[in-house]
């Protein structure tokens, strides 16, 4: 049998450092996959199968966040290592949206801490642990009223936040994720196309048929602000999005953050669906006021959801329905895929949208 050094081999840098917290995360309830076992021996080890097609072969693609299972009641969860002196605010911001009552909220998409872990022997060093969440792009999107649900619920989640005097200040594209709700498989964590166990293509329902929940990650240069501070300034910082009007014409002028949110939020869904589906051009309007040069000139986010709201308002069941067509999928067949799902909805009385006009 091969030795687990020589397995080891095999693993990143950061890697390392997950497989060396194995049994800490064990002995708190957590089990990482085999990969990260003290003990792990390559599956393919002896056979004439490639790593890259084993379940344990795939190396995680985030340094920082790995999945694990509670072993307590087999949910799936996603860890975060986080240096605290670095980012002193996330854990505070994530508890707090995280406490009843605000939990409890509807509005709130913001991920929900579950638990935090100190790490022994690196002061800084803290573990959250949150749920196992995917790509909110993938798969793509099908009807309009899918879109409205997810456009709906960003613009819910992110005025939630502005309410409660939080501004996150890194609302990208890659930091809205999605639930499992779609899912007829659970996805391997490494590589969300594939099953869990890596033997097939990951199976799902549509959006239509099993609505996800959506929601924003990492608060890791968000702020909360005192209620009367109603134009709190900070220094610019970037996020994963580089591309801020405001903090290319000036990087140093203190800014108010909550503009700039608005912004992100409105590039987030230009990236998403304007450049990529048609069928959504009915955002092109409120996308291009969120994301003025101006930062004076831009909506807040109640201004924004209001706007949202009339203009759903006016769509029917029809246009709810109607197709909205990412540029990959295309084809003859694509198109008759969708009128089959589109008459079994009807047939089956399954509503076009899931979340309300409020």
């Amino acid at each position: 049998m091969a030795s687990t050094s020589a397995a080891h081999s095999h693993l990143a840098e950061y890697e390392i450092w997950w497989r060396s917290h194995y049994n800490f995360l064990t002995e708190k309830g957590y089990k990482l996959r085999s990969r990260y076992s003290p003990d792990w021996v390559p599956s393919w080890t002896n056979t004439n199968k490639a790593d890259i097609n084993c379940e344990d072969g795939i190396a995680s693609p985030h340094y920082l966040v790995l999945d694990a299972r509670r072993i307590q009641d087999g949910a799936r969860v996603s860890l975060k290592r986080i240096d605290i002196s670095r980012h002193p605010y996330e854990i505070e911001i994530g508890r707090y949206f995280s406490t009843h009552p605000l939990s409890s909220d509807p509005a709130n998409h913001c991920v929900p801490i579950y638990d935090v872990l100190k790490v022994p022997a690196e002061d800084n060093t803290v573990i959250i642990v949150m749920p196992l969440l995917r790509d909110a792009t993938d798969p793509y999107f099908d009807t309009v009223g899918e879109v409205v649900d997810c456009i709906h619920q960003l613009f819910e989640g992110l005025r939630f936040m502005h309410r409660h005097h939080v501004a996150h200040r890194d609302c990208m594209q890659l930091n809205i994720l999605m639930d499992d709700s779609m899912f007829i498989d659970a996805w391997h964590a490494s590589d969300q196309y594939m099953s869990e166990d890596y033997k097939r293509v990951a199976r799902h329902r549509a959006r239509t048929k099993s609505p996800p929940r959506y929601y924003y990650i990492d608060f890791g240069i968000s702020r909360q602000y005192e209620a009367s501070n109603t134009n709190p300034l900070e220094a610019p910082i970037f996020g994963g999005d580089k591309e801020v009007p405001e903090f290319n014409e000036d990087n140093f002028k203190p800014r108010n953050p909550f503009p700039t949110d608005v912004w992100y939020l409105g590039h987030a869904i230009q990236e998403t669906f304007l450049d990529e589906y048609t069928g959504v051009e009915f955002l092109s309007g409120l996308v291009s006021d969120m994301m003025h040069s101006d930062p004076a000139q831009r909506p807040n986010m109640d201004e924004v959801f209001s706007r949202f709201q009339a203009i759903r308002q006016g769509f029917s069941n029809w246009k709810l329905r109607s197709r909205v067509a990412h540029d990959e999928e295309r084809s003859v067949f694509d198109l008759l895929a969708h009128w089959t799902r589109r008459i079994q909805y009807v047939l089956r009385r399954i509503p076009p949208t899931h979340t309300s006009l409020s």
